[in-house]
């Protein structure tokens, strides 16, 4: 007999505070997760069905933005009382897994504006550090989505963030769009950024730590 998936995620996430939520774990989220973890999964396959996971993340993400109410007119002549975003937003990704949720975003919201930051880690001391940063002008007065796919530490993402902030983004005005990250990286974070928003697939003590190499794999041959 089949079991569907569990989606108790409720019960992790209470260890990390509010602004840390997890994609609800029904069949089809657990089936693109373990279609990303199987090392036999082929690169096709593999991007296929990240990609998958990337835009049911980011939209999950999309719906922790702000919104304001607003009136539109129908065809008909009739009121309308819907929603809109509140104010400006964009994507930032951390180079290079990050990108691969770029084209997730713009699927989303047409013509959004995306910038990039460039972590690397000393090769001696293994400490992060940003070594290129490119945004909107107005960051600042923008809603941030913060794109970076697995965090096993943490330290990219603090660096990252760390940046933002330097550019005038309050950190309630951040929104960590992520698909796998482990325990230990999620307390890192919460505890230096308890204002910041998170969003992953799932919390697991083991990253797939090859989804960049994996999803990129064809392009780097070429380079």
């Amino acid at each position: 007999m089949c079991n569907g998936a569990s989606s108790s995620a409720s019960e992790d996430e209470s260890e990390y505070g509010t602004n840390l939520k997890i994609l609800p774990r029904n069949p089809q989220v657990a089936e693109l997760q373990t279609i990303i973890r199987d090392k036999n999964t082929s690169r096709s396959d593999f991007k296929f069905y990240a990609d998958r996971l990337i835009r049911l993340v980011i939209e999950e993400s999309l719906n922790q933005l702000p919104y304001s109410d607003c009136s539109v007119e129908t065809p008909t002549g009739a009121v309308y009382e819907g929603l809109k975003y509140r104010s400006g937003n964009c994507g930032v990704s951390i180079i290079r897994s990050g990108e691969a949720m770029e084209q997730g975003l713009r699927d989303c919201c047409r013509s959004i504006r995306i910038g990039k930051i460039l972590v690397e880690s000393d090769a001696e001391t293994h400490v992060a550090r940003v070594v290129y940063a490119r945004f909107p002008d107005d960051i600042a007065r923008r809603q941030v989505l913060l794109m970076y796919p697995i965090m096993s530490t943490g330290n990219t993402v603090l660096q990252a963030v760390n940046v933002l902030k330097e550019h005038g983004v309050p950190e309630d005005c951040i929104i960590l769009s992520n698909l796998f990250c482990t325990p230990v990286a999620a307390k890192t974070v919460v505890t230096a950024f308890p204002e910041m928003k998170i969003l992953t697939s799932e919390l697991h003590a083991v990253a797939p730590n090859h989804f960049g190499q994996k999803y990129f794999v064809l392009q780097s041959m070429w380079l």
